[in-house]
């Protein structure tokens, strides 16, 4: 598997540290808010990550913070007059409800900030005593200037990145680019004790101690969105490597932008909208659906009609589904031929080893969906293509994430003989019986279509 590298810019071959484990650290939301549909993309997407290596036969361990303390934080805390910790509870339990809605696994860790203060102030010693940190009045800052490699991942020099960002001035500071990893206290503010007094740690200064504390010094993978490649992910790499002298990240992956009918998303803007809003009106699954829909590095635009078209994409699917069902229920019991499907699968995995090429694969998936339609139509599927042919069709759904918002059609052993009792009367020209046993599939609100291809079924749509 191939790789877009952010710190190389190229794909890089995927090399694990060690042999048949992937670990990945993803960076996780500041549980303020609902989350939105930018937020979805990474969500999303990294779990696909997770979902291929697994597939490809990796063991995986992922982790994803929730940053439960911060600025954002205690500013909401202050509008809803409650305390920061009743904010990430409320936010955290919201985020959770839109991830499974979304069928986004639970990473292996999911750590919080406010629970590793012990790691996060053990990295930040560490980083004084090395003097790469300072404090001042309360505040411990990094020098910036002192990490040699600064900007190696933006792939710009410290000058111009001081010169472009909005840097914090402050007189506490030895250096305007310089950026905190304690926060003094301040009056009604969550604090920790702390060898420079009480305070609370800063943004970058969490996700490094957590990513050490849980998956070690040097991880495999690291991923985020484009947002965070600066300063976020250039300020982790500082401290990681500073403290630890090992590299942090082998492989940084960042996914593109979400546009809304072409603009920006902003609230500014007023198209500003929350994951659950647009689930209320499409379901969550069309979501997923849509972050798939594009390379994850590229931008993706969300529209209703996009929207529409994702809805219309997973019907076609679920229908997919249930024509193979009942085609090899027609066809009875014979061994899978997995040669006769094995060029998809091919197909789907040199699209997804090309650096998570969702957009490939799924063309893929409906490569195959229209093989399938055509050849139970025409009745030309034998019982063995059809068997190789759903198992491929469900894996490729289960690395994917999909189909998973509408329950697949199940019928119990009763009702399946009562299908396959009429089936031998109406070969048998006993129509009688078999009349009958419509009407006492009907009574349980099974309802029986004779076409071509077999007997198609579906439950009674209430009234």
């Amino acid at each position: 598997m191939k790789i877009y590298n952010t710190l190389t810019r190229e794909k890089d071959e995927f090399v694990p540290i060690k042999p048949g484990e992937a670990r990945i650290y993803a960076c996780g939301p500041t549980v303020y808010n609902y989350i939105h549909v930018g937020n979805a993309r990474p969500m999303v997407v990294f779990d696909i990550l997770r979902r291929y290596l697994e597939y490809r036969g990796y063991k995986v361990l992922f982790a994803q913070n929730f940053t439960d303390v911060d600025d954002k934080m205690i500013r909401r805390a202050n509008e809803e007059g409650v305390a920061v910790a009743e904010v990430a509870e409320k936010y955290i339990a919201a985020y959770r409800e839109d991830a499974a809605g979304l069928h986004v696994r639970e990473a292996t860790f999911h750590p919080r900030a406010t629970e590793n203060i012990a790691d996060i102030l053990a990295l930040i010693r560490t980083l004084e005593q090395k003097g790469y940190a300072y404090a001042s009045d309360g505040d411990v800052y990094f020098r910036a200037h002192a990490f040699k490699e600064y900007g190696k991942l933006s792939h710009q020099p410290l000058e111009d990145l001081e010169a472009g960002a909005r840097v914090d001035v402050s007189e506490r500071k030895e250096d305007p680019v310089d950026f905190a990893l304690w926060k003094a206290a301040k009056p009604g503010e969550p604090s920790w004790d702390s060898p420079w007094g009480p305070g609370r740690p800063g943004w970058h200064i969490e996700c490094s101690a957590m990513a050490r504390h849980f998956l070690g010094q040097t991880i495999d993978i690291h991923c985020g969105g484009q947002d965070l490649i600066f300063p976020h992910h250039e300020n982790e790499i500082a401290q990681s490597e500073c403290a630890n002298d090992a590299p942090f990240a082998h492989y940084w992956m960042h996914n593109g932008y979400i546009n809304i009918d072409n603009r920006k998303m902003s609230k500014s803007l007023g198209n500003f909208f929350t994951v659950r809003e647009v689930a209320a009106k499409y379901g969550y699954e069309p979501i997923r659906f849509l972050m798939l829909s594009a390379q994850y590095r590229t931008p993706i635009n969300f529209s209703d009609e996009i929207m529409e078209q994702s809805v219309a994409a997973l019907d076609r699917l679920y229908r997919c589904r249930e024509a193979l069902k009942d085609a090899l229920r027609q066809a009875g019991e014979t061994p899978a031929d997995s040669a006769a499907v094995s060029a998809w699968q091919e197909k789907f995995d040199a699209a997804m080893d090309d650096d998570l090429n969702t957009a490939d694969a799924l063309a893929v998936l409906f490569e195959l969906v229209k093989e399938i339609n055509t050849r139970v139509a025409e009745g030309t599927a034998g019982a063995d293509w059809l068997k190789g042919a759903a198992g491929l069709f469900g894996t490729f759904c289960d690395v994917l994430g999909l189909l998973y918002e509408r329950k697949e059609r199940t019928l119990d052993a009763e009702v399946e003989v009562l299908i396959e009792k009429r089936r031998q009367a109406r070969k048998a020209k006993d129509f009688k019986t078999a009349d009958a046993i419509r009407d006492e599939l009907s009574a349980k609100g099974i309802v029986l279509k004779d076409t071509p291809q077999g007997v198609k079924w579906e439950y009674k749509k209430s009234e």
